[in-house]
């Protein structure tokens, strides 16, 4: 009798486990990103979130240079892994014609996104094809490429008579590209250690593009037609081959060893005291104003991307937005959360957090751009970036852009209108194999 009760217990007690292992499994959502800051304070806004709610928030997190073959392997697996992704902006014609992700139109129109996020956060981050009123995504983390500067090398008395001296305007942020490139030759002292510029040159993803994309972007040029893929006389327009040559003109003036330099050796630029100006997508610049991560943060200013030689003004766009896998079996929980993070009060407790939140309402808040030093330049950024092509192919497309930019720029291999031909050749045969053009 004894035995048989202890199994009866036993046997409650598993149901009961087995019961709370269930409720406790449909009440969490985990949320894949690559390993970075901002997913830090995605993790601490979900504890906000499961402290309203009961419902779990994990942030899955792995490094950036595995980040797109992980989550791709587990889309193609339809594995249920993860509930949510906050996916590359070019991931978006894959996600969506893949059926990986979840269509989010109806949530999108429900909830007025157009119109409380920021205009260009919508276009890149959350609808795909381009102009087709398709959403595939909630705006999450807004990010640019910026600069950040040694405010103390630039307001030496002694560094600006000597500028003044040479170039015959005074040091000072650069109003242009052709000053971005005078203030990266003026400091560019080997002897000293010190260097000019620190920019994007890795040609393992996309940092090279999206490198090259702020001057392409600030002298005219344009990647090519995203409504017709017609790319000849785009990427290699005189604007674009002009644009590559002041890119690598750059690289001329970059510290020593700088062939395959991304976000992490652009901030070691400003906290080593390498660089004068460095590249960096906004979300590395927290750490850029902390002094236990950079010994210079009292003396580090930032700007954003200058105007090219015609007035132009962009900036390559970072970020993501965040999509629901349509392998989950927690759909509905996902759906849930999205409406809890698009709320006004979750943004500005986002915006608080360290999170370049993409509502509108929020950037334009005096609040919100005086609460860093980098802030307001993020804010300018934010309504005038552009972005690489989102198609389906995009990863193909990137590597031809890596294949055929880094050797011209590193190696000095050919000119820039022979890269560029090249590239537009690669570019259209990919769009022709995918039947995008004749």
């Amino acid at each position: 009798m004894r035995k048989l009760v202890t199994s009866v217990l036993a046997g409650i007690g598993l149901t009961l486990a087995c019961g709370t292992s269930v409720y406790a499994q449909e009440k969490s959502l985990t949320i894949f990103w690559a390993e970075w800051d901002p997913a830090n304070y995605l993790q601490e806004l979900g504890n906000e979130y499961e402290k309203e709610t009961g419902v779990k928030i994990t942030v899955e997190t792995t490094p950036w240079s595995d980040f797109q073959t992980k989550a791709f392997t587990e889309f193609n697996a339809h594995g249920d892994a993860y509930d949510l992704v906050v996916g590359d902006s070019q991931w978006l014609g894959a996600g969506s014609t893949g059926g990986h992700y979840v269509d989010l139109t109806d949530f999108f129109k429900k909830h007025d996104l157009g119109n409380v996020m920021a205009p260009a956060t919508v276009k890149y981050y959350a609808e795909y094809p381009g102009n087709s009123g398709k959403y595939w995504a909630i705006p999450l983390e807004g990010d640019a490429v910026g600069w950040s500067y040694r405010k103390d090398w630039f307001e030496d008395p002694k560094e600006k008579e000597a500028f003044k001296a040479k170039y015959g305007y005074d040091l000072d942020v650069p109003k242009d590209f052709k000053a971005l490139r005078d203030i990266a030759e003026f400091f560019y002292r080997p002897d000293q250690k010190r260097y000019g510029i620190a920019i994007y040159t890795d040609n393992s993803y996309d940092a090279m593009a999206m490198g090259f994309e702020n001057a392409l972007f600030s002298y005219g040029g344009e990647l090519g037609d995203y409504s017709t893929y017609k790319v000849d006389g785009h990427i290699n327009s005189d604007k674009a081959i002009a644009a590559l040559d002041a890119y690598k003109e750059l690289y001329k003036f970059t510290p020593p060893g700088w062939a395959k330099s991304f976000f992490v050796e652009d901030n070691q630029a400003i906290t080593e005291n390498l660089a004068a100006m460095s590249m960096n997508f906004f979300a590395f610049f927290p750490s850029l104003i902390n002094e236990a991560s950079n010994p210079n943060a009292k003396n580090t200013g930032f700007f954003a991307n200058p105007p090219g030689p015609n007035g132009d003004q962009f900036a390559a766009l970072g970020g993501q937005g965040i999509s629901v896998i349509s392998y989950s079996k927690k759909q509905e929980e996902a759906m849930k959360f999205l409406e809890w993070f698009i709320k006004d009060e979750t943004q500005k407790k986002w915006a608080a957090l360290g999170g370049y939140t993409c509502s509108a309402a929020v950037l334009k808040s005096p609040e919100f751009q005086s609460a860093t030093p980098y802030n307001k330049a993020f804010y300018e950024t934010m309504f005038k970036v552009k972005d690489f092509w989102a198609v389906p192919e995009y990863a193909e497309l990137l590597q031809q852009l890596n294949q055929r930019v880094y050797p011209y720029m590193i190696g000095g291999e050919g000119t820039a209108k022979q890269t560029l031909d090249a590239l537009a050749a690669d570019w259209n045969a990919t769009f022709k194999k995918y039947g995008r053009v004749q």
